[in-house]
Parts: structure tokens; C-alpha cells; sequence
């Protein structure tokens, strides 16, 4: 990065680096990325902070100056427990666990994002159930084998983890699953369940009826418009893979109008 910015300076761009979300569009996807535009002008950008990341925690408004700036020395503040890919590399200490593999702490931050108004729920951005969706739905090994890591959402949740290139075939810290049973408990479900017989255990299971999001239902929070497709030859698990590797759209317009404003 220091290299890179040194030849900006050198060759007389100005430029301006940011880490953006999804989330502060108003969607309900955490996808943070680090991002930077550059122009070859005499002008500076009005908000331009040289050296600076500006992290935007909250929605993007007009004004992109209203970010919260750090220089470099300060990005090792960054949460060190989230990869490159998006996944968490956090263990949880033992004895602070209420159900599933989660803390307080963690229920209540995901609370907190379920009732933030400014950010859409996920069912706009779902298909509609149909026979088809029968082959997204989770096979019992993997409900077995990591139901206490899964990120289980409901289309009335306000977020949703980070979508890599192995989602779908690789469960755990891949992205969130879906609970298409949305009258069942999910507390119900997972209190004592590891108490239980396997065959009991993926039966209580079961009722969750969770499934992983579509490639189309991706493709829609990371802002894809509807006339966007795949070919037919590319398989499920390879859209997952292109998808896992994209960037939002509606996060790359913004920054070109800035660019271009």
C-alpha cells in the first residue's frame, strides 16, 4: 500500500482510500472492503485527508466527509479477528456461551443491527419459495456437523455475513444461512440440544428448514440488477465462486460519482 502511494504522489494524483460496507447503504450485508480513488487533478478531493482511511460505521450521506478517518498507524485498531475472506478468526472463551456458539455480547450486537431501521430488511431482496429451492436446503451432515457455527438469519433480519467464494460448499464462516420456518424459536431449538440422540438432534433441526441464500438473492444485496444473469453453463457452485469474488455495485457507484463530482 505505501508503495502504491507513493507512486500516486510521485505521478501527481490525488486520491483518497476508504474501508466500506454495504451496511452503510442501507443493506443488510457486511462486506468490508478497502478501496481507493485517485484523480490526476490539481484540485484535491473536498474531504481529502492524505494518509487517512476514511471507515464509514454508519450510513453514507451527501457529504462522504463525514466519515470516521484514522491514519495508518492506527489501522492494527482494526478488529484483527476478520480475515481477508471475511471470516471470523475469533474463538470464543468457554463458559460465555448461551446458545449456539454465541456470546452476550454478540446477540446483542446482532440485535442491535435487526432493529436499525436505516438498513433494509432481507426479504426484499429474497426470491420467492419454490420447489427449486429444495436443493439449496442444507443436507443433515451439515446440519449436524455445524449447527453450533452457523450465522442463521430471517428474511426480517436487517444483516448478513460476508459471502465468500466457498459458499455453498463450505459451511463454516462462508456467509449466512437462511431460515425459511420463520414461526420457530430458534432458542427453542438449540437449548439442550446437544443433550440429545443424533436422529433427535436433526430432527429439532429440521424445523428450521434453513437453506443457503440463491446466487440471484447474492446477486441482489450485492446490487446487481435484475437483467443480470449467469450463462446456463455455469453451475451453482460456480456462481457462488464469482459472487464470492465480486464487489457491490452500489458501494463502487458511489465512490465514481465522488470520483466524478
Amino acid at each position: 500500500r505505501n508503495e502504491l502511494l507513493r507512486t500516486l504522489e510521485t505521478c501527481g494524483f490525488k486520491y483518497q482510500e476508504f474501508l466500506l460496507s454495504p451496511t452503510c447503504l442501507g443493506i443488510p450485508n457486511s462486506r468490508l472492503r478497502y478501496f481507493l480513488i485517485a484523480k490526476l487533478h490539481q484540485e484535491p478531493f473536498s474531504f481529502q485527508t492524505p494518509g487517512q482511511v476514511n471507515l464509514f460505521k454508519d450510513k453514507v450521506a451527501d457529504k462522504v466527509g463525514e466519515a470516521i478517518s484514522f491514519s495508518s498507524s492506527e489501522e492494527k485498531n482494526l478488529d484483527p479477528n476478520i480475515g481477508p475472506d471475511c471470516s471470523s478468526k475469533k474463538s470464543l472463551p468457554k463458559g460465555s456461551f448461551l446458545f449456539k456458539l454465541e456470546t452476550v455480547e454478540e446477540i446483542e450486537r446482532k440485535h442491535g443491527q435487526d432493529n436499525d431501521s436505516s438498513i433494509q430488511m432481507l426479504k426484499d431482496f429474497l426470491e420467492e419459495e419454490n420447489e427449486e429451492m429444495s436443493q439449496y436446503f442444507l443436507p443433515p451432515k451439515s446440519l449436524l456437523r455445524y449447527a453450533f457455527l452457523l450465522d442463521i438469519v430471517k428474511p426480517t433480519c436487517r444483516r448478513s455475513t460476508c459471502f465468500t467464494k466457498g459458499y455453498g460448499h463450505y459451511v463454516e464462516g462462508t456467509g449466512s444461512v437462511l431460515q425459511t420456518a420463520v414461526d420457530v424459536q430458534l432458542e427453542s431449538v438449540f437449548k439442550h440440544i446437544e443433550e440429545l440422540p443424533e436422529e433427535e438432534k436433526l430432527m429439532k433441526l429440521s424445523t428450521l428448514k434453513l437453506r443457503y441464500f440463491t446466487p440471484r438473492e447474492i446477486a441482489n444485496l450485492h446490487g446487481f440488477p435484475l437483467e443480470f444473469g449467469f450463462p446456463d453453463k455455469v453451475t451453482i457452485k460456480q456462481c457462488y465462486r464469482l459472487l464470492g469474488n465480486s464487489l457491490n455495485v452500489h458501494v463502487v457507484a458511489k465512490l465514481i460519482s465522488v470520483l466524478l463530482g
